[in-house]
């Protein structure tokens, strides 16, 4: 009777691997067909720009993964972006502060805002489809109140574009101007992975995700550990919000809708399971490189907003399809 669950566990790390592997394969498929499709899209200024793209989406998908390894969906990625980058607006704009105040105001009330959510689903019991979209209609509506519905320029921080646009490495070898916005998504997923896999904190993801239940009858505080989870994904999305304000020097207050689909997509693409119980960060930054490949190409290719939005529609439920059949294979 115990070895069905043993063998299962090999079957689902690899069947894991495979959905690396996957959409590694499919990323550079991607850019083959693209580079021949258009002779503009390998230039190194649409490069920088697909990764610039990239740094937001997948700094985005981090913090959706961490919450769907838990079994959960978190559907305020996108307005909580907006709304820190309105707060961080309002911190550097509208009360004139020092910068770094600014960003730290936005990580807080991105954190803050992730734990509101997290004491919604563990401890007050609501579906996390419902909770988060409640928050997301809750910081849609604070964000356009906030800003009074009119874009906050940073006109007053000159230094504000920098976090997303600057080079730190390009001022060290000026060959390789990566923008910081880039650099931020790499380092923090470095962060996040290495959490997951090495820091009580990430055991316990994976395992609310696998087995609530016996995680509680275990003794842990499992409502505790998934609130702090929660709290974590807030506080990306907060750094979300700063790259993409620094990005277009001003906080969009309706911007953000539309980049929980983008965020979630990647994270199904690189095989985190919507199930909960597994996924990885290098599988979510291959599924936002696809996601920004793919968009750019299209656009490259004069392919209208409407169809983009089609094919964003047609991969998830792809993705979504293909995590079902590897959950049945896996047992």
């Amino acid at each position: 009777m115990t070895a069905t669950p043993i063998a299962a566990k090999p079957r689902a790390i690899a069947s894991g691997a495979q959905q690396k592997l996957l959409a590694f394969a499919s990323l550079i498929a991607l850019l083959v067909f693209f580079s021949l499709a258009s002779p503009n899209f390998l230039q190194t200024a649409n490069i920088l720009a697909i990764l610039q793209a990239t740094s937001v989406n997948g700094v985005l998908a981090i913090a959706a993964t961490l919450v769907i390894i838990t079994g959960g969906i978190d559907l305020s990625v996108g307005t909580l972006m907006t709304f820190t980058a309105v707060i961080a607006g309002v911190v550097l704009t509208f009360w004139g502060l020092p910068l770094p105040l600014g960003v730290i105001a936005a990580i807080a009330a991105g954190t803050a805002c992730g734990f509101i959510s997290g004491s919604l689903v563990a401890r007050m019991k609501i579906p996390p489809f419902i909770a988060t979209l409640g928050m997301m209609l809750i910081l849609k509506g604070l964000s356009l109140v906030i800003s009074g519905t009119k874009p906050i320029y940073f006109n007053d921080t000159p230094s504000f574009p920098l976090i997303s646009t600057g080079s730190l490495i390009g001022s060290i070898f000026p060959a390789v101007p990566v923008p910081n916005g880039v650099l931020i998504l790499f380092l923090l997923a470095l962060a996040i992975s290495w959490m997951l896999n090495r820091t009580t904190l990430g055991r316990y993801c994976f395992a609310l995700g696998s087995n609530e239940e016996a995680v509680r009858l275990s003794g842990v505080n499992a409502d505790g550990w998934k609130v702090a989870i929660y709290a974590l994904a807030g506080g990306i999305c907060g750094i979300a919000g700063l790259l993409i304000a620094s990005r277009l020097n001003s906080a969009q207050p309706a911007l953000g809708q539309g980049y929980e689909l983008d965020a979630i997509a990647a994270v199904v693409i690189g095989g985190t399971s919507l199930a909960g119980g597994r996924g990885s960060i290098l599988g979510t930054i291959i599924g936002a490189l696809i996601m920004g490949v793919l968009l750019n190409g299209l656009r490259i290719m004069s392919v209208a907003q409407e169809w983009q939005t089609v094919v964003t529609g047609a991969i998830i439920i792809f993705a979504v399809y293909a995590d079902m059949l590897r959950r049945r294979r896996a047992g």
